[in-house]
């Protein structure tokens, strides 16, 4: 008899700010008292009511999609060819993405913690279609890209950049 899954309790985005010491709870409280006023998101009202740097709330939800996400599987050998026909070798580089599975008109896809912020906004930009990402470490990422999106020069350290937001990248 096979054990149930036990899914780890997500995080929500003011646990993980007032645990970084971003927020007090007092703070996070009134932003929600907000939210049921106005419906606008929770990250916007941080930034807007206490000043919170977007980077900061950005890697909030980074943090808080890595659990989420723990429990897909990246299967890069059955990617299906109708998804990964949705980006070009560039796009697939550039984003740090690769397209897995098409589920009920959602893109199933994958890249590195680092890219995925910049990955989800090109999904629901770029292809207009709603997409869930399963978060991989460089080296499975570089592999998968290599395997299916060839480019002469790119390979793991093409995918440990990260480009900063005034257009110069980081490692």
């Amino acid at each position: 008899m096979n054990a149930p899954a036990i899914h780890p309790r997500v995080p929500r985005i003011g646990e993980l700010l007032v645990a970084q010491g971003l927020l007090s709870q007092c703070e996070v409280d009134a932003i929600l008292d907000r939210q049921r006023e106005v419906g606008r998101p929770f990250g916007v009202l941080c930034e807007e009511m206490f000043g919170i740097d977007p980077e900061f709330v950005e890697g909030a939800w980074v943090d808080q999609y890595r659990v989420l996400s723990a429990s897909f599987d990246a299967d890069f050998v059955h990617s299906h060819p109708a998804a990964l026909a949705l980006v070009n070798a560039r796009q697939a580089w550039q984003f740090r993405i690769v397209p897995l599975r098409l589920e009920h008109g959602t893109l199933v896809a994958a890249t590195t913690p680092a890219h995925l912020a910049r990955a989800s906004r090109f999904a629901t930009m770029a292809l207009g279609i709603p997409a869930l990402f399963v978060v991989v470490d460089s080296n499975e990422l570089a592999g998968a890209l290599e395997a299916q999106y060839p480019i002469d020069g790119m390979d793991v350290q093409t995918v440990r950049k990260v480009h900063a937001r005034n257009g110069n990248s980081r490692t």
